[in-house]
């Protein structure tokens, strides 16, 4: 039977403390060799400055996800998007649902898994860069993994309403929010870098998650120069990472980490750093656990 899931009824089955340990799951499997997941496609739509990818995997669950990424776009998210499952022994189709709201669960999530791997046990101050949905979902999510005693946003233009929202202090500019935070997200529509290496504290741990084309930056060269990288994927970070084809070496990918099959931070002075593509395994794993609760109800 197939079934259609709008936003509504995605958001009402998923959890940010179910997605986290899934998509561990998923990031260990991922890099273990245990899924099958070509590099997603990723279709300009030049006259509107937006994109259309293409992102299939199976991993147990059998999906896909299409997914719009229109960076420009003002009064209505940047990225809309569906996702498919089917079953995997006869290709039947069984649920289509909306993947806008996945996407921005998953991504914070896996952004979790990296924190709680990478940062300090003791990290206490989160600056956010960027005041979009992705910095919303951050903050839930790294509230869960780490005990923060102060939280910073800043934006270009919508810190002040975001921090009134969350009750958290809005950062006059990007170097304000980031001096001497123990964790530090990057999650914006900038083509050029946000980040300046200068300004990380020894120690801090870097969640990026913007900038998911080759020839765009969010972080610095210097930032780059004083991290240890880590990513979801090699593959795609060395093919649509501007940041990471900037930067070069690559320590391990999360999944490896997590597995055990790859060290993580060192020491307490160490700057570590995550860089985010997202992966087609990380929809697909999230939305196999919106079809289970949707069946069991």
């Amino acid at each position: 039977m197939q079934l259609d899931l709008d936003e509504a009824a995605v958001r009402r089955l998923l959890r940010m403390e179910d997605v986290i340990p899934a998509m561990e799951r998923a990031l260990v499997d991922f890099s273990a060799g245990r899924v099958t997941q070509p590099m997603r496609v990723m279709v300009p739509v030049a006259a509107h400055g937006g994109f259309l990818g293409v992102m299939p995997a199976h991993a147990g669950a059998l999906g896909v996800k299409l997914v719009t990424f229109y960076p420009g776009n003002e009064g209505m998210p940047t990225h809309h998007a569906a996702i498919l499952l089917f079953r995997p022994e006869t290709g039947e189709p069984l649920v289509s649902m909306d993947g806008r709201l996945i996407t921005e669960v998953r991504t914070a999530a896996v952004s979790a898994v990296a924190t709680k791997l990478l940062a300090r046990p003791d990290a206490r101050v989160l600056a956010l860069l960027g005041a979009g949905v992705q910095a919303e979902s951050h903050l839930e999510a790294l509230r869960l993994v780490r005990d923060f005693q102060e939280v910073r946003v800043w934006s270009p233009r919508r810190a002040p309403a975001f921090a009134r929202r969350h009750g958290i202090r809005a950062a006059a500019s990007a170097e304000e929010a980031v001096r001497g935070a123990d964790v530090v997200v990057t999650a914006t529509t900038a083509r050029t870098p946000v980040l300046a290496g200068a300004w990380l504290a020894p120690g801090a741990h870097v969640n990026a998650v913007g900038a998911p084309r080759p020839d765009w930056r969010e972080l610095d060269d210097e930032t780059l120069r004083r991290a240890r990288v880590y990513v979801d994927s090699r593959e795609a970070a060395m093919k649509e990472s501007g940041d990471v084809r900037a930067g070069g070496a690559i320590v391990a990918e999360i999944g490896e980490v997590a597995a055990g099959a790859a060290g993580g931070r060192r020491d307490a002075e160490e700057i570590t750093l995550f860089k985010s593509l997202g992966l087609a395994v990380e929809d697909v794993a999230t939305a196999a656990l919106v079809w289970d609760k949707a069946r069991a109800r």
